[in-house]
Protein backbone atom coordinates (compact mmCIF):
# COMPACT_ATOMS: atom_id res chain seq x y z
CA UNK A 1 0.00 0.00 0.00
CA UNK A 2 1.08 3.30 -0.80
CA UNK A 3 0.66 5.74 1.71
CA UNK A 4 2.38 9.19 0.11
CA UNK A 5 -0.13 11.88 -0.15
CA UNK A 6 -0.33 13.65 -3.86
CA UNK A 7 2.27 16.73 -3.61
CA UNK A 8 0.97 19.89 -4.41
CA UNK A 9 1.59 23.02 -5.57
CA UNK A 10 2.46 26.24 -4.02
CA UNK A 11 1.82 27.77 -7.81
CA UNK A 12 -1.89 28.26 -8.33
CA UNK A 13 -3.31 26.89 -11.73
CA UNK A 14 -4.26 29.22 -13.99
CA UNK A 15 -5.58 29.57 -16.82
CA UNK A 16 -5.11 33.07 -17.65
CA UNK A 17 -8.17 34.65 -17.54
CA UNK A 18 -7.77 37.77 -15.15
CA UNK A 19 -5.52 39.85 -18.25
CA UNK A 20 -8.41 39.49 -21.15
CA UNK A 21 -10.92 40.59 -18.71
CA UNK A 22 -9.58 43.22 -17.38
CA UNK A 23 -9.00 44.40 -20.84
CA UNK A 24 -12.62 43.84 -21.81
CA UNK A 25 -13.28 46.17 -18.93
CA UNK A 26 -11.07 48.28 -20.36
CA UNK A 27 -13.03 48.88 -23.51
CA UNK A 28 -16.23 48.62 -21.53
CA UNK A 29 -15.33 51.84 -19.99
CA UNK A 30 -14.26 53.23 -23.13
CA UNK A 31 -17.82 52.12 -24.94
CA UNK A 32 -19.00 53.92 -21.60
CA UNK A 33 -17.33 57.31 -21.76
CA UNK A 34 -17.89 57.37 -25.76
CA UNK A 35 -21.68 55.96 -26.25
CA UNK A 36 -22.57 56.15 -22.80
CA UNK A 37 -23.25 52.46 -23.31
CA UNK A 38 -23.11 50.37 -20.08
CA UNK A 39 -21.59 46.29 -19.97
CA UNK A 40 -22.57 43.57 -17.73
CA UNK A 41 -19.97 40.77 -17.89
CA UNK A 42 -21.54 37.86 -15.81
CA UNK A 43 -18.68 35.72 -14.03
CA UNK A 44 -20.82 32.56 -13.76
CA UNK A 45 -20.32 31.85 -17.72
CA UNK A 46 -16.48 32.54 -17.18
CA UNK A 47 -14.31 29.18 -16.91
CA UNK A 48 -12.02 30.44 -13.95
CA UNK A 49 -9.24 28.19 -12.43
CA UNK A 50 -8.90 28.10 -9.16
CA UNK A 51 -7.90 31.40 -7.06
CA UNK A 52 -8.03 33.82 -10.60
CA UNK A 53 -11.70 35.16 -9.51
CA UNK A 54 -9.63 36.16 -6.01
CA UNK A 55 -7.21 37.43 -8.21
CA UNK A 56 -9.59 39.71 -10.52
CA UNK A 57 -11.16 41.00 -7.31
CA UNK A 58 -8.10 41.83 -5.66
CA UNK A 59 -7.06 43.43 -9.26
CA UNK A 60 -10.56 45.57 -9.13
CA UNK A 61 -10.05 46.07 -5.36
CA UNK A 62 -12.25 48.00 -3.85
CA UNK A 63 -13.75 52.11 -3.73
CA UNK A 64 -15.87 54.08 -1.69
CA UNK A 65 -19.20 52.87 -1.97
CA UNK A 66 -21.07 49.74 -1.17
CA UNK A 67 -25.03 48.98 -1.23
CA UNK A 68 -27.05 46.40 0.26
CA UNK A 69 -30.13 45.04 -0.82
CA UNK A 70 -32.60 42.56 1.11
CA UNK A 71 -34.77 41.27 -1.68
CA UNK A 72 -35.11 37.31 -1.83
CA UNK A 73 -31.77 37.28 -0.51
CA UNK A 74 -29.00 39.51 0.36
CA UNK A 75 -27.34 41.60 -2.89
CA UNK A 76 -23.84 43.09 -2.51
CA UNK A 77 -23.26 45.66 -4.91
CA UNK A 78 -20.02 48.04 -4.36
CA UNK A 79 -17.51 49.72 -6.15
CA UNK A 80 -14.21 48.79 -7.21
CA UNK A 81 -11.20 51.39 -7.44
CA UNK A 82 -12.22 51.61 -11.04
CA UNK A 83 -15.40 54.32 -10.95
CA UNK A 84 -17.78 52.81 -13.22
CA UNK A 85 -16.70 49.61 -12.44
CA UNK A 86 -19.09 47.59 -10.33
CA UNK A 87 -18.98 44.18 -8.59
CA UNK A 88 -22.21 42.38 -8.17
CA UNK A 89 -22.61 39.16 -5.88
CA UNK A 90 -26.69 38.05 -5.13
CA UNK A 91 -27.35 35.26 -2.97
CA UNK A 92 -30.60 33.30 -2.25
CA UNK A 93 -32.26 32.95 0.88
CA UNK A 94 -29.83 30.56 2.15
CA UNK A 95 -27.05 32.63 1.65
CA UNK A 96 -25.92 31.04 -1.57
CA UNK A 97 -24.14 32.53 -4.25
CA UNK A 98 -26.85 32.94 -7.28
CA UNK A 99 -25.58 35.39 -9.60
CA UNK A 100 -22.00 37.27 -9.70
CA UNK A 101 -21.79 40.32 -11.88
CA UNK A 102 -19.56 43.25 -12.93
CA UNK A 103 -21.41 45.80 -14.19
CA UNK A 104 -19.55 48.62 -16.18
CA UNK A 105 -21.60 51.76 -15.92
CA UNK A 106 -22.35 55.00 -14.39
CA UNK A 107 -24.99 53.51 -11.83
CA UNK A 108 -25.99 49.67 -11.29
CA UNK A 109 -29.53 48.80 -12.35
CA UNK A 110 -29.96 47.24 -9.68
CA UNK A 111 -29.97 50.59 -8.02
CA UNK A 112 -32.21 52.37 -9.86
CA UNK A 113 -35.75 53.51 -9.09
CA UNK A 114 -38.01 51.37 -11.69
CA UNK A 115 -41.11 53.87 -12.98
CA UNK A 116 -43.50 51.70 -11.40
CA UNK A 117 -41.65 52.06 -7.92
CA UNK A 118 -41.67 55.47 -8.69
CA UNK A 119 -44.96 55.97 -9.32
CA UNK A 120 -46.50 53.84 -6.48
CA UNK A 121 -44.62 55.55 -4.04
CA UNK A 122 -45.89 59.30 -5.33
CA UNK A 123 -49.63 57.70 -5.29
CA UNK A 124 -48.92 56.22 -1.58
CA UNK A 125 -47.10 59.77 -0.86
CA UNK A 126 -50.12 61.86 -2.36
CA UNK A 127 -52.37 59.27 -0.70
CA UNK A 128 -50.90 60.31 3.21
CA UNK A 129 -50.45 63.81 2.11
CA UNK A 130 -54.49 64.56 0.81
CA UNK A 131 -55.20 62.36 4.16
CA UNK A 132 -52.99 64.05 6.56
CA UNK A 133 -53.95 66.84 8.91
CA UNK A 134 -52.20 70.44 8.97
CA UNK A 135 -48.88 68.62 11.05
CA UNK A 136 -48.00 66.78 7.60
CA UNK A 137 -49.02 69.92 5.91
CA UNK A 138 -46.89 72.44 7.34
CA UNK A 139 -43.59 69.72 7.52
CA UNK A 140 -43.84 69.41 4.19
CA UNK A 141 -43.39 73.14 3.56
CA UNK A 142 -40.42 73.27 5.61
Amino acid sequence: MNSQKPVRSAIPYSRGNVKPLLNEIIHALDRLLDDDEPTAIDLASLPFAPGELEELERALGHGELKAELDALGKSVIRETAYPGVWWLEHRNTAGEIVGRYIEITRTPEILMSQDADIGAGRARLRDSFDNSGPEFNKEAGK
